[in-house]
This record gives structure tokens, C-alpha cells and sequence, in this order.
């Protein structure tokens, strides 16, 4: 590995406490764990977190859930708040972030991407600031982050597009991260490399962190009390498991490779100015319904649109 290509230890292992988030919602929060694990192997502390957006069996509202919206929770700004073990959405649905503060024993961060870029980037800062961080890692599981919008597979651009795109503005220092290449079953593996080899050439390759043997059995523990699919399939990949697995009720099959286990680091700004070209296009939307309607005039279907569509069929 280059002097160039191990960046990202140097980065982690210089912070003194980072904030991992998981920006696509759902089980993104136990990829968040294996950065966070592997930041302490470089001894550095972590928190994690989330977002407000559960998959439509835990949660039948469309899109993610306001701040106001939320029970059990602990207000840092108004997009972002501390949840714990008994932190729940309307009709009492459980967040993952709030299994996964049970099976940590504390809290974890819940960011609401509703008010769009700007405001997402303020509360990341805020939380920062709260928990005494010093860095924020923006980690999607799956790679579709980097897409372009025409990738046959894309099903989910909205949130990872979003949050991402509230880099540019934060004040506290970002990393990106991909985990799991390919394992969430939309970009395949082959999409999401060539999209990170677009970042490398613009400048913002800044290599892997490693994920020791310790790093995976902790994040094996939280899948036992939080559900997901992507991220297992990614601890899969570690662990050196080959082969196609069904996921999402057989609808969708992920390839497990050996890229699938990494944990492949970038520059957020430089991503956004070459391959997260959706996150470029919503960096300017005042919220997240108007990033919505910034990825439709360009014709892209995103997760929004399959939950309406969802919501409205007898």
C-alpha cells in the first residue's frame, strides 16, 4: 500500500473520538460499528449513528422520520438527536439505532435528513461538537453513494445522496467510507469500483482502514439484536465467504467478494465533484422532498418513490 493509500489511517488514527454514520438508513448503523471498530484498533474512540429512515416493514410512513415524530429521544439540534434502547417512531416501531444503543449500552445518533443539506451539516457539526469529535465519517454500506443515477440496480440514491452532500458545508473534518462494495444488491460490485476508481483519479483515494479479526466478532455481536441484510452480507465478504446470496425476500442477490469486506475510504468534496454526481446535484435542495424532486427531473427513481407507491396500493 502507497504512503498516498494509507491517508485514512493517518487521519483516523490523529483524531481523538470520530462519529461514524451510516447514511442510508435502515442497517447502515451496524456498517457504522465496523468503521468505529476499526478506528479503535487504531486507537481512536467512536460513536456511531444513523438516520431517521427505516425500511417500509418496520415503518409503513413514507420516508424518514422528523425529530418531532420520535419518542425517547434526546434532542442535540433540529436534525439530530441522541437515541437509547427505548427510542421508538409513531405506533412504536423500533429504529435500529435504538437496538443498537441496547446492545451497546449507549446512546447512539439519530440524524434527521428532512430539512436537506445544510441543515443535516449543521446538526452533524453540532453533535460533533455535543460529543467532543473530532472527525465525521460518512459510511454508506453498498456503495451507491458514488452512483451516477442510470446504474440499472439503483433503488436507493436519496438519503445516501442527501447526507453526503451536507460535507461541503461542516465545519468539523469529514471522511467518506464505502462497506460492503455491492452487498446492499444495487450497484454491483464491478459499478461501485469503477465509481471509486473515478474518485482516485480526481485526487480523493485515501485507502483502506483495516478490519481486524476483534472488529468483525463485535460487529457479528450487534447483528444478532439488529436487523439487516447489507451489512451482513459485507461481514460475509470479511470473513471470506464467495458466492450469490438472495437478499430482500429473493427480489435482489448480492455477490459476495473480497471487496465486499473493505472498508474503502474518500474524500467526500473531491467524491462529490466526480463520481457522487447526485449528491452534487442536491447540494443547493432546502430539504429533502426538494433533493426528491431534483433526482426525479433528472429521472432517477429513488426509495421515496417506491415507499409512496408502496403506501397507496390496495
Amino acid at each position: 500500500m502507497t504512503a498516498e493509500r494509507r491517508r485514512a489511517m493517518g487521519l483516523v488514527a490523529a483524531a481523538q473520538r470520530i462519529l461514524v454514520v451510516g447514511i442510508g438508513g435502515g442497517g447502515d448503523v451496524v456498517g457504522a460499528l465496523a468503521a468505529a471498530e476499526a478506528a479503535r484498533a487504531l486507537g481512536t474512540d467512536a460513536i456511531i449513528g444513523g438516520i431517521t429512515w427505516e425500511r417500509r416493514p418496520v415503518d409503513p410512513l413514507p420516508g424518514p422520520r422528523r425529530l418531532e415524530e420520535i419518542s425517547g429521544a434526546q434532542p442535540l439540534h433540529e436534525a439530530v438527536a441522541l437515541a437509547g434502547a427505548d427510542t421508538v417512531g409513531p405506533g412504536g416501531f423500533r429504529f435500529c439505532e435504538a437496538d443498537m444503543a441496547a446492545f451497546l449500552g449507549e446512546p447512539v445518533v439519530l440524524v434527521d435528513p428532512n430539512p436537506g443539506p445544510a441543515v443535516v451539516a449543521a446538526g452533524l457539526d453540532a453533535a460533533a461538537a455535543h460529543l467532543a469529535c473530532d472527525m465525521v465519517v460518512l459510511l454508506d454500506v453498498g456503495g451507491d453513494v458514488l452512483a451516477h443515477g442510470h446504474e440499472p440496480g439503483l433503488a436507493s440514491p436519496l438519503a445516501d445522496a442527501t447526507v453526503l452532500a451536507a460535507a461541503p458545508r461542516m465545519a468539523t473534518p469529514t471522511l467518506g467510507i464505502v462497506f460492503g462494495i455491492g452487498c446492499d444488491g444495487e450497484l454491483t460490485p464491478a459499478e461501485v469500483l469503477e465509481r471509486l476508481d473515478e474518485v482516485r483519479a480526481a485526487g480523493g483515494d485515501l485507502g483502506d482502514l483495516p478490519l481486524p479479526a476483534a472488529a468483525l466478532d463485535r460487529v457479528e455481536g450487534a447483528l444478532a439484536h439488529v436487523t439487516t441484510e447489507a451489512s451482513a452480507m459485507a461481514v460475509r465478504c470479511a470473513r471470506g465467504e464467495t458466492g450469490v446470496v438472495p437478499i430482500r425476500g429473493g427480489r435482489r442477490s448480492v455477490p459476495l467478494t473480497a471487496d465486499g469486506g473493505r472498508l474503502v475510504c474518500f474524500d467526500p468534496l473531491i467524491a462529490i465533484g466526480s463520481a457522487a454526481r447526485l449528491a452534487a446535484a442536491v447540494a443547493d435542495a432546502p430539504s429533502l422532498d426538494a433533493a426528491q424532486a431534483v433526482l426525479t427531473a433528472l429521472g432517477v427513481r429513488t426509495e421515496l418513490d417506491y415507499e409512496r407507491d408502496a403506501a397507496i396500493r390496495p
